[in-house]
């Protein structure tokens, strides 16, 4: 399966992200490419860029080949049963990128010969950098490689086996938000030390992409990178130690895990509507 038009359902800040991303990575050209929204008038901007836009969910799904689901996790079973008349198993395949819903909960709405998968990007997804997670249970492997390449055009993408997509989607999505709060606080310990904010933000930001970089360039563990630049009575154990004291190292493994419980609720609202 290689999309000769991609349908994107819901056009809000995923979606458009998405629609965004594939665009910048000329994957595939505007012309090819439908996204959908109620308020069609908040999509001009990717009109201008020769994006087809609608408010008609099943029309849409009729021109493309790949359909990407990206509405709220309360309106995807509505959907669902909105564009099911016009899936048809040997032209269709459906992405969700719809977080807490299950493939199972997706096949329980449009039965299991439809080839489908679940998507988990992140919203660096529109300038190419996202983390994305891929699972499914009923495609084949031709299905699977074409969507592992296409998410491999925004950023990098892997497949898992379902039962770690909602610890990846905390891990990679959520991650994003808990990354910039980092940020935040480094901008605001820097104002505090002397910088304005503008010049704090400049060394914040890259000091992050720099630390980053480096694991993912060396591969390396990061107690093996801090310990480079942790020395005896040193400024940097002293901030780390402090830091520890004051709980940063676990107020962040609570929230990934307070975040990992929510999304079991969503699945349960999911059963139900």
């Amino acid at each position: 399966m290689n999309p000769n038009h991609i349908t994107i359902i819901g056009g809000g800040n995923l979606g458009v992200a998405i629609a965004e991303g594939l665009i910048a990575s000329k994957y595939i050209a505007p012309a090819n490419l439908t996204i959908t929204r109620r308020q069609i008038e908040k999509l001009d901007h990717l009109a201008a860029k020769g994006v087809i836009t609608s408010d008609n969910n099943s029309k849409s799904c009729l021109r493309g080949n790949l359909i990407i689901l990206a509405v709220k996790p309360y309106q995807i079973k509505e959907i669902l049963e909105e564009i099911k008349p016009v899936l048809d198993p040997n032209k269709h395949v459906l992405a969700s990128v719809v977080t807490g819903v299950t493939l199972e909960d997706m096949q329980s709405v449009i039965g299991s010969d439809v080839s489908v998968f679940r998507v988990m990007p992140n919203t660096a997804i529109a300038i190419r950098e996202s983390m994305t997670c891929i699972a499914t249970n009923n495609a084949d492997q031709e299905s699977q490689q074409s969507i592992l390449e296409l998410f491999k055009q925004l950023g990098d993408a892997i497949m898992i086996d379902e039962g770690l997509m909602s610890a990846s989607t905390v891990l990679g999505a959520c991650g994003i938000a808990y990354t910039m709060r980092f940020i935040r606080a480094a901008i605001q310990g820097g104002i505090e030390i002397g910088f304005s904010s503008e010049v704090s933000q400049q060394i914040a930001v890259q000091t992050v992409k720099g630390a980053a970089s480096l694991l993912m360039e060396t591969g390396n563990h990061p107690e093996q990178e801090i310990d480079r630049v942790t020395t005896p009575k040193g400024c940097t154990i002293a901030g780390l130690n402090e830091m520890e004291h004051q709980g940063f190292s676990s107020s962040l493994i609570k929230g990934i895990k307070i975040s990992h419980g929510k999304i079991s609720g969503i699945a349960e609202e999911f059963e139900r509507k």
